[in-house]
């Protein structure tokens, strides 16, 4: 039995293995890369790697086994495809038998087209008879603060979220919940709404930047096109201004405030604070 970690080379995924490796011994992890070369810290760390592509259906068929728990995480290639990536991969499990396949997924209440692939993907692994962990994942703190450049050289926060508020945590946070579940009992056929202790605003975002550095940082609410476009023109690859800006939409709606207490139960301990993950990030 291993526990299996796809994506294991993403921002998420080096802290789901690096958390793993805090309850469970190395050679039952193994981490699932596309390219071997940018995961020879992983390899260092002791666990097995294993090389396959959502793109490439053959590189699943004998990478699980019964028993096996596996953690998918959710593709970024939103051009090719990502119910039909994530597809391969229940798929596969189904075929092995795994124990448990847990899915990061996004809040029940995001209507914003970000979360059609994840309705979707949950659609084809609750139907899979796969014993299932949904893991809703919320915003997290570094979608903004590790975009603090621009921010700081124009002294502005620029988003469409009116006076929505976001309950986000950091990966951090996340991983903590998915370790749990991966490493626990008791969580199959279960979804989980997963988001921080304290939710937050824009406004409020702008004055924790401005408290720590010293300097006027303003909040900046901008329409949900002209932030689509501001994305395009800051070099955002299609069709990801589109997607963002309603998710922005859907913030000042309130579908990003998630009030469960899922996630501090899930990783045992309060979610981590806006003020610290910003100190993180202006500490580089």
């Amino acid at each position: 039995m291993s526990i299996v970690v796809t994506g294991a080379t993403g921002r998420l995924g080096r802290h789901v293995v690096r958390q793993l490796l805090e309850k469970v011994p190395a050679d039952q992890v193994t981490a699932v890369v596309r390219n071997r070369d940018k995961a020879a810290d992983l390899a260092g760390l002791g666990v097995r790697l294993a090389v396959a592509d959502y793109n490439s259906p053959e590189t699943f068929d004998t990478l699980f086994a019964t028993g096996d728990r596996v953690l998918l995480i959710s593709g970024n290639e939103f051009a090719k495809g990502r119910v039909r990536q994530h597809t391969v991969v229940i798929e596969a499990a189904k075929k092995a038998g795994v124990a448990l396949l847990a899915y990061t997924s996004a809040p029940s209440s995001l209507t914003a087209a970000l979360a059609d692939d994840h309705r979707a993907t949950e659609e084809v692994l609750v139907g899979s008879g796969v014993p299932y962990t949904l893991l809703r994942n919320g915003w997290y703190h570094e979608n903004y603060t590790e975009q603090l450049a621009p921010v700081l050289e124009h002294g502005a926060v620029v988003q469409a979220a009116g006076e929505g508020r976001i309950s986000a945590a950091s990966r951090a946070d996340y991983a903590a919940a998915a370790v749990a579940v991966l490493t626990g009992e008791g969580h199959e056929n279960t979804a989980y709404e997963l988001g921080g202790d304290e939710a937050w605003s824009f406004a409020e975002y702008a004055a924790e930047l401005s408290r720590q550095t010293g300097r006027e940082i303003a909040y900046n609410p901008v329409s949900v096109e002209d932030y689509a476009a501001f994305l395009t023109r800051a070099g955002v690859p299609e069709p990801m201004p589109g997607i963002l800006a309603g998710v922005e939409a859907g913030i000042e709606k309130g579908e990003l405030v998630v009030s469960t207490g899922d996630l501090s139960r899930l990783a045992g301990r309060p979610t981590t604070p806006l003020a610290e993950a910003v100190a993180v990030a202006l500490k580089g």
